[in-house]
């Protein structure tokens, strides 16, 4: 009976459908691509229409939405049992579990709250990956093999360890940086300081050489990327990315109080690449998914190229060490973390659960937030009702 009432629940969301949506020509994507225009006018296609079981996927989206997340309670009280002491502020409260699926461009599927802006987590490293990309195109970084501290003379390279680290040793999580910031160390050191995610003692490895998932590291390569910018990275994030892809006005990067740099005489906040100590990347679920359907097409839209082709294929490229990951997006290429996935698929993934799924294959997008366990249960769901 549950079930069925689920199943009633759910099928006007995902059969509701508008008028055909006027395409938009687009060199990576094909002569008919559509891109949603900004605000929340987002064309919907009949799941039929879309190549899709309508009943096969309401049942996909019933299950996504029984699969509330317990890992994060709904007030966040456990943060800091799990991550450790809070550097940043926290909200009281979260959406319930929700997300949206999109194929060509359009929603074919949309659950709970999509529209409210919510701690997405390391999500955010997906999106520091991208500012990298941008800073390549641009030329504020000639070869992601330099050396950071070539570009960066604030001290945080000046060791013999940490001067042989290069921008993509910190993309790809093998930077094995040595230092203190913000008041948390790399070492991960002390159940305070790092909860449950604290570490045991380890010889420190030679940078490239050894994989390991770092917030203090990933923390220093933002710190990085806002000195090479001279700007906050929101505001890059906003003019660089946001804006041009039609972001809702509602998402915020928040800082840690203490988290200050100067450059060039001036406070500036220092972002994270997550939202472990509190503050990160808070933002809806629409958001995510226009992020998603960005890299979906090929770092364009409409358009305008946002960040290359070339760098959308080298962030979703296996490293030499570690597991399948590229530069801070999660791979399906060896060891399938998804196994009803297609190899070439990929993910923004973070904490509680939130996730941005791409599947080029079949030109998917889905964005799953506040759920148990692995995407790979609604992935399959999805996958098995195209036609």
């Amino acid at each position: 009976m549950v079930r069925k009432i689920l199943l009633l629940l759910v099928l006007p969301l995902v059969s509701a459908c508008t008028r055909p949506a006027t395409p938009t020509t687009d060199a990576t994507a094909g002569p008919a691509a559509y891109f949603p225009p900004p605000g929340t006018a987002w064309q919907r296609q009949a799941p039929a229409a879309a190549g899709f079981d309508p009943d096969r996927l309401a049942a996909a989206v019933a299950f996504a939405q029984t699969q509330e997340t317990t890992q994060m309670t709904p007030n966040f009280s456990t943060q800091e049992e799990i991550f450790g002491k809070l550097l940043g502020p926290m909200p009281t409260s979260r959406a319930a579990t929700n997300g949206l699926i999109l194929r060509h461009g359009y929603i074919v599927a949309e659950w709970g709250d999509t529209q409210r802006p919510d701690p997405t987590y390391s999500v955010a490293k997906s999106v520091l990956s991208t500012i990298l990309g941008i800073s390549l195109d641009r030329g504020l970084i000639k070869d992601i093999h330099d050396p950071v501290a070539g570009y960066i003379k604030d001290g945080g390279y000046d060791s013999e360890q940490n001067r042989q680290i290069t921008w993509e040793h910190h993309a790809r999580q093998t930077s094995e940086w040595e230092g203190e910031l913000w008041g948390k160390n790399a070492n991960f050191l002390g159940k305070e300081a790092f909860g449950k995610g604290e570490r045991k003692p380890r010889a420190i490895q030679a940078p490239g050489t050894y994989y390991e998932y770092n917030d203090v590291r990933i923390n220093r390569l933002a710190l990085s990327l806002l000195r090479l910018w001279e700007k906050p990275l929101p505001a890059v994030l906003k003019t660089a990315i946001m804006d041009p892809i039609g972001a809702s006005g509602t998402w915020q990067w928040v800082p840690y109080p203490n988290a200050v740099a100067t450059v060039q005489g001036k406070a500036m906040p220092s972002m994270s690449g997550g939202t472990r100590w509190g503050g990160g990347l808070v933002i809806n679920a629409r958001d995510e998914a226009r992020f998603g359907y960005l890299m979906l097409r090929q770092g364009r839209w409409g358009r305008r190229q946002i960040v290359s082709p070339t760098w959308i294929k080298q962030a979703t490229t296996r490293g030499p060490v570690g597991p399948d990951y590229g530069y801070l997006w999660w791979l399906n290429t060896e060891q399938k973390a998804w196994p009803d996935a297609p190899a070439t698929s990929y993910a923004a993934l973070g904490a509680g659960q939130n996730t941005v799924w791409v599947d080029p294959e079949h030109d998917i997008v889905v964005v799953w937030r506040w759920h148990n366990g692995s995407p790979n249960e609604l992935i399959k769901r999805v996958l098995t009702a195209l036609k």
